[in-house]
């Protein structure tokens, strides 16, 4: 009989229930939650004392979730009032994208004498290998929901941008967002702060009041043709009393950021900064942003503003990279610190678009200085290394493959590569990443639109540059877009694994007709 089940109404066990939701559908409301959970209680003969709820949280990460942070610290203390915790299902305990995240809080409350019971689900939070080996795959899973949500909800945001429509963030000054209904017809203006109800309307930029659109149009001007400095037009602004559009005085900075911004000459641009998945915000390099251009109506033509942009860059092409590091390293003593806002609002600086224009990106240039920033960005790099190599193993794969006398040639559409006009071959390289406990795992991310015969995963060992091995998943194995591999995979996974590409090179390889013969 079920240990717990057999407790008696008057004993019965005391528990805690943990309900979470963020933004998903009835499903997962609170109250549905409960429900359940009562339900398994009095199934269970357990008396719930305490509720702790995270309402409108992600379950992406800890952070955010008081609740159940303070749920974790009252197990972990041993005096909790409670010696159980009862959760809907495992995507309610959290979608965490390393799934020993979410099976170290739970072994937190198992230490401390606190067992947690996933009441919606069909397994028994028992420790069983069966139930470990489910709950296992349902974190998994939990985990996978809001890497595919990401993805689709990123596809569909860079097609609205190149539609023409705002993603986000404030107009800025001169600049409003106006609302169009599906059919393109334009309705109401939105307020700072304010949001569409209808999900099928969009946003758009139009020219704001007459009066801020003339003082946008004015700093063009006074840069473009008058050859005054930010810092010039920022003290010109604020003798007239004039403020930005968050009520502040101009400064150097904020003229500067208004001088650089695409969106005054009726461009669009997305994923310039990127936060996906609840990770370190990051600065993406301009190969990754994406773009539309006369997506609105532009404030000043697009021709002075790019006289704008060859103005700033003139500026530090008569300084030396020396002499702008050194300005750099003295602000950095200054300050203690360094950011793209404190290298414009300081008057004897270049322009923090200069360094980026002259040492690739603004990391590098802190980096040359002796300054390492908060924020992880050396992934970045890491990423743009990782384009070349994979350009690499492809020449390499081609010219094995034809070494070998087979005829290889690239789609034109798809970009895959056929062989011998026979089967296509995909080519995926995953880079090594290390976990808080040190170990090592490696993300597949498939394109199955596509659909190759063959999908040919190379894995990096920790430098990330020497090859490991590779793995070879024929189009009809492959149940999945996303794949996690771990050092040992198990022989349902590493049945694909090879230490070199002499497997399918013998699968393309061609032998003259007298040989065979």
């Amino acid at each position: 009989m079920d240990q717990q089940a057999s407790k008696s109404p008057r004993n019965p066990q005391r528990a805690a229930q943990y309900v979470r939701m963020s933004t998903e559908h009835q499903q997962y409301s609170t109250e549905n939650q409960s429900e359940v959970i009562a339900r398994y209680a009095e199934q269970h003969g357990m008396e719930i004392v305490a509720t702790f709820a995270d309402s409108g949280k992600s379950g992406l990460t800890l952070a955010g979730r008081g609740e159940l942070r303070k749920l974790l610290a009252e197990a972990e203390s041993g005096h909790a009032d409670f010696s159980a915790v009862l959760v809907y299902d495992v995507s309610r305990w959290g979608r965490f994208q390393d799934v020993d995240e979410s099976a170290y809080h739970e072994y937190v409350c198992r230490r401390a004498g606190v067992n947690v019971h996933y009441c919606a689900e069909q397994f028994q939070n028992d420790g069983s290998p069966i139930s470990t080996l489910i709950k296992s795959v349902k974190r998994t899973m939990a985990g996978e929901y809001s890497r595919e949500l990401s993805v689709k909800v990123f596809a569909g945001q860079c097609r609205l941008i190149e539609l023409g429509y705002r993603q986000g963030g404030p107009a800025g000054y001169g600049l409003r967002r106006q609302l169009v209904a599906m059919d393109g017809n334009p309705k109401e203006l939105l307020s700072r702060g304010q949001q569409k109800s209808i999900q099928t309307d969009r946003v758009v930029l139009v020219p704001g009041p007459t009066e801020e659109v003339e003082v946008v149009q004015e700093i063009f001007e006074a840069f473009t043709n008058r050859e005054q400095s930010e810092a010039q037009i920022a003290q010109s602004l604020s003798d007239r009393g004039l403020l930005t559009d968050l009520s502040r005085a101009w400064t150097r900075g904020t003229v500067h950021q208004l001088l650089t911004n695409p969106k005054y000459a009726g461009m669009n641009v997305y994923n310039r900064k990127s936060f996906k998945l609840k990770k370190k915000r990051v600065v993406n390099p301009p190969e990754m942003w994406i773009r539309k251009v006369a997506a609105f109506k532009a404030v000043i033509p697009p021709e002075q503003f790019l006289r704008a942009q060859q103005i700033i860059q003139a500026r530090s092409r008569h300084i030396s990279d020396d002499e702008m590091l050194e300005r750099l390293r003295s602000l950095f003593k200054r300050y203690g610190t360094l950011s793209g806002v404190l290298i414009d609002e300081t008057e004897e600086m270049p322009s923090s678009s200069a360094y980026r224009s002259r040492f690739n990106t603004l990391v590098q240039a802190y980096t040359l200085v002796g300054f390492t920033p908060d924020r992880d960005f050396a992934f970045i790099e890491l990423n743009r290394a990782l384009r070349r190599t994979h350009a690499e193993h492809c020449e390499t794969l081609v010219r094995k493959l034809c070494e070998a006398g087979a005829s290889v040639r690239q789609d034109p559409i798809t970009d895959l590569y056929v062989v011998n006009d026979e089967f296509s071959m995909s080519l995926v390289v995953a880079r090594c990443q290390a976990t808080a406990t040190g170990s090592m795992r490696w993300n597949l991310r498939f394109d199955a639109s596509l659909r190759p015969d063959v999908s040919v995963a190379v894995r990096l060992e920790p430098d990330n540059q020497t090859v490991r091995d590779y793995y070879l998943f024929p189009g009809t194995d492959l149940f999945t877009t996303r794949l996690r591999l771990r050092q040992e995979n198990g022989i349902l996974i590493d049945l694909y694994r090879f230490d070199d590409l002499r497997f399918l090179v013998g699968m393309a390889e061609r032998s003259p007709i007298e040989r065979v013969a």
